[in-house]
């Protein structure tokens, strides 16, 4: 008789990385360089919510789509994230091969950075689980061949972007932020937005140093726009329905639009009235 050889060895759990939503405080276009991409002058912050990826050994490569928002990314034919994971591992001489599953909790085209978010989560989770001894520069190379946002995504932490997105200095000493997001559930291409734009150039206005307290910060946010808003307004008018209605919440000091769209935020003076303005705003449907 064989020996019973016992229970078969549990599966290792998988390799979680998060993916917050990323929000440009402010967004100046400084120019356009001759291949098409434009330069910016940005304030970036990244979110308490976003989407979630995870990643286990496998045999070749595969992507599992969840979460409220997955339906907007399953006509894809190929999702970002797979790129991400075929990239890296041809930056790392190395095959492809892992099972990913990407949890969509952030609306699809909606200007805060989920696919970019996703990512570079995925390249975060797949250097730890191919054991890949990358540097930052290697790593950075990757994530900007796949998008301009990447790069800031990758590092998940307050910076001034500039360049297209590649060059980042971290910020430090900014205030708590209390911030509401409203989206109209109406996706925008980013492409689009910018094709649209017909304004003149903004000069950048990067913070020499950090305001200390939020009313300061919104006060110096004012003095500063996003050039996307206007040729995203005449594209989605719904957006200035929701920069209005979060603008005439007690309490909120900046209503802004993030990105190119359609998603809006609110800067709040308290934790008390975010969360006054988030219930109100939620029950009032049409915004």
């Amino acid at each position: 008789m064989a020996a019973d050889p016992g229970p078969a060895p549990a599966a290792a759990p998988p390799l979680r990385q998060f993916a917050p939503a990323k929000l440009n405080l402010y967004l100046h276009l400084t120019g356009r360089r001759a291949d098409g991409y434009h330069q910016l002058d940005s304030l970036v912050v990244f979110a308490g919510i976003g989407d979630s990826v995870a990643v286990r050994a496998a045999e070749d490569l595969r992507l599992t789509l969840g979460g409220p928002f997955a339906d907007g990314l399953r006509q894809e034919r190929d999702n970002l994230v797979l790129r991400a994971a075929r990239a890296l591992a041809q930056a790392a001489g190395r095959p492809a091969a892992a099972a990913i599953r990407l949890d969509k909790h952030l609306p699809v085209a909606s200007g805060i950075g989920g696919g970019s978010a996703d990512a570079a989560a995925s390249l975060r989770a797949l250097a730890v689980l191919w054991q890949l001894d990358l540097d930052e520069e290697a790593l950075d190379r990757v994530a900007l061949s796949l998008g301009a946002d990447v790069p800031a995504c990758l590092r998940s932490r307050p910076l001034q972007m500039a360049g297209i997105g590649e060059r980042l200095m971290p910020v430090d000493g900014l205030p708590r932020l209390d911030l509401v997001l409203v989206n109209p559930g109406l996706g925008l291409a980013t492409r689009e937005v910018f094709a649209a734009f017909d304004g003149d150039f903004t000069a950048a206005a990067p913070f020499a140093a950090m305001p200390k307290t939020v009313a300061a910060l919104a006060a110096a946010l004012r003095q500063r726009r996003n050039d996307l808003e206007a040729p995203a307004i005449r594209l989605c008018p719904e957006i200035g329905a929701v920069i209005a209605a979060l603008a005439a919440r007690p309490g909120c000091l900046l209503a802004r639009m993030s990105g190119s769209g359609a998603t809006c935020f609110g800067l709040f003076e308290s934790p008390a009235a975010a969360r006054d303005a988030a219930a109100a705003l939620a029950a009032q449907q049409p915004l």
